[in-house]
């Protein structure tokens, strides 16, 4: 009989835990949103969330103005910036490195990473 009722503690616990541990995991997650928005600056090489790199040029309390081409700016929801751009010497020693690859890559007609005439 006391292993019972013990079984039934359990049933009613494990989900008011497993609420409580997902509001403090979101909680936790929104504080962390809301630094890293506060912290933008202008300046900042920044990534979206929908992938689109650009340049903060201008804040304000909701939007954020990003060049992503030389005078091209749009405006987003600060809320969709995901992260800051990792430093550019690393990513420029890369894309240095790849870019033979791409060139042999578009000749016209093929599909990028397709072999042509069998070799």
């Amino acid at each position: 009989m006391n292993n019972n009722g013990t079984f039934s503690l359990l049933i009613f616990a494990l989900p008011l835990l497993l609420l409580g541990w997902l509001f403090f995991t979101q909680n936790k997650r929104m504080k962390q949103m809301r630094d890293f928005s506060s912290a933008l600056n202008v300046g900042d090489r920044v990534v979206t969330s929908s992938g689109i790199y650009g340049t903060v040029q201008h804040l304000d309390d909701a939007s954020a103005w990003l060049e992503v081409a030389e005078g091209t700016t749009i405006r987003i929801d600060r809320r969709a910036i995901a992260m800051k751009q990792a430093d550019t010497d690393a990513t420029t020693a890369t894309n240095a490195s790849t870019a033979t690859d791409v060139a042999s890559d578009d000749a016209p007609g093929t599909t990028p990473g397709s072999q042509q005439n069998g070799q």
